[in-house]
């Protein structure tokens, strides 16, 4: 009986195999596929850096301001995304030297000046973080974001 059973099961994979072989049921209409669209891996690094760090995935988001940086060494916004990653994981040597590359790219803007002063908030370094956030403040139209960091150096 045991017999019977796998020669049963021996033929029914015969005849599986056999029509897994067979190419006359496969669809042979034409299709058109629309082709990728090229895609500029700077923006595209850029883009998902953002995303990252708006998401608080900021290993994620060092990776691809790092790559945009790589790719482009001239863009002020995959620095500016690259020193903020880096000072959100504490990396602020890493900080540093990005900072130090976005202001020989864009000079010494207000925003970015805002962005080193709360680099130095995060460090515990109250009197610099002080005097580079009033520095962006002097400089802004709009002072809300530093007024906000502002207001974190005075409560702590």
């Amino acid at each position: 009986m045991r017999h019977s059973n796998f020669t049963a099961m021996a033929a029914m994979a015969a005849v599986l195999m056999m029509s897994g072989c067979s190419t006359s049921t496969v669809d042979t209409t034409k299709t058109t596929a629309i082709q990728p669209a090229a895609k500029d891996i700077e923006t595209s690094d850029l883009a998902q850096g953002k995303a990252q760090f708006r998401d608080a995935n900021y290993g994620l988001a060092e990776q691809h301001f790092r790559k945009a940086v790589e790719l482009k060494a001239d863009n002020a916004e995959a620095w500016m995304g690259l020193a903020a990653s880096y000072d959100e994981l504490g990396r602020f040597d890493f900080a540093d030297r990005a900072y130090g590359q976005l202001l020989k790219v864009a000079g010494r803007k207000p925003q970015i000046v805002n962005n080193m002063g709360y680099s130095q908030l995060l460090r515990g370094n109250r009197k610099k973080a002080k005097a580079l956030l009033l520095e962006s403040k002097a400089g802004m139209a709009d002072p809300t974001v530093v007024d906000a960091n502002l207001a974190l150096l005075n409560k702590g």
